[in-house]
């Protein structure tokens, strides 16, 4: 793992999205809430969700972070769905892995949900959309050579 402990904590947000392609037919029992393993959305949205707070269990090197949000936005097209998962942290390294596993995770108990009635689908184009870091606070030696400077 590589050491971050020098870093300042930064406010940090990452977005990553994937498509399922699904048959009209499997697109219509999800919106119509008629897939035998029940809720399709609400399951998949809550497992994106987990698997975003366990990331560091899930991939070896990665860091164990505070997930101050994580959203998960699925919507259903007539062809497929598309997911996207959001992450939001206040910590000294990304949250990227956190929402693209998150994403990952929903696009795939959307597969298995679905699997008994659609033998087609074709999960693709999973990738980070974006990312962003912003400073939080200035460093304490900054700070300092600004008491420094007042009169």
């Amino acid at each position: 793992m590589v050491d971050v402990s020098t870093k300042p904590l930064s406010s940090r947000t990452a977005i990553a999205c994937g498509r399922i392609a699904l048959q009209k037919q499997t697109a219509d029992l999800i919106r119509e809430n008629k897939i035998a393993k029940g809720d399709v959305i609400g399951v998949a949205r809550i497992a994106g969700i987990q698997a975003a707070k366990q990331t560091a269990h899930l991939i070896p090197l990665c860091h164990t972070i505070p997930l101050s949000e994580v959203k998960l936005e699925i919507e259903v097209l007539d062809n497929g769905a598309k997911v996207c998962c959001s992450s939001r942290t206040i910590a000294q390294t990304g949250v990227e892995m956190e929402a693209l596993t998150g994403a990952t995770v929903a696009l795939l108990t959307i597969y298995d949900m679905c699997k008994a009635v659609d033998k087609e689908m074709e999960i693709s184009e999973v990738r980070l959309e974006k990312k962003e870091k912003r400073a939080i606070y200035r460093s304490s030696r900054a700070m300092s050579r600004d008491r420094a400077a007042r009169p």
